[in-house]
C-alpha cells in the first residue's frame, strides 16, 4: 500500500512539474517578423514610406500594400522626373515581399518623353527599403 501511495504521490508530482517546464513555452515576440496590424508587413510598410519621403505621394493604401507616388523633379536635374510605386506582397518581412517599380521621363522639347530606368536604381530603391526594414525590426527588439 506504502509503495501504491508512493507511486500516486510521484506521479502527481511529475504531471504538476511538466506543466512549468520553462524551456517549451512559446515566447511572445513584439518584434516579430510577421507584423499585420495594418494588412501587410508594418515595417516594411514604414520602410517604404521613410525611403520614399522626399517625393509627393499620390496614392496609399496600407490594406493592400501600395504606395504610389507622383512625378517628382530633381532640384539638381530639372529635365528628368521619376514616378515611384511601390508594392508590398506579403505579411512577412522577406525581401521577395517587396515590389518596386519605377516611371521615368526626361523633357525633351518642351515635352516629357517616356526613357528608360536603370535596373539597378529599382534593385537599390529595393536595398534601400529592406535595410530600413530589418532596422525598424532591430530597434523594435532592442526596445523590448
Amino acid at each position: 500500500m506504502n509503495r501504491l501511495l508512493s507511486t500516486a504521490i510521484l506521479a502527481s508530482l511529475a504531471c504538476t512539474t511538466a506543466a512549468c517546464g520553462g524551456g517549451d513555452r512559446p515566447r511572445a515576440d513584439l518584434a516579430a517578423s510577421q507584423v499585420t496590424t495594418i494588412g501587410v508587413n508594418s515595417y516594411l510598410w514604414r520602410a517604404s514610406l521613410d525611403t520614399l519621403s522626399f517625393m509627393p505621394l499620390l496614392q496609399t493604401d496600407s490594406n493592400g500594400g501600395v504606395i504610389v507616388t507622383d512625378w517628382y523633379v530633381n532640384p539638381n536635374v530639372q529635365n528628368e522626373r521619376m514616378k515611384v510605386t511601390v508594392t508590398i506582397l506579403d505579411q512577412d518581412l522577406r525581401a521577395d515581399a517587396l515590389r518596386v517599380a519605377a516611371l521615368r521621363q526626361v523633357s525633351q522639347n518642351g515635352q516629357w518623353v517616356e526613357a528608360p530606368v536603370q535596373a539597378a536604381t529599382v534593385q537599390r530603391l529595393e536595398d534601400i527599403i529592406l535595410t530600413r526594414a530589418r532596422d525598424l525590426r532591430r530597434a523594435a527588439l532592442v526596445q523590448d
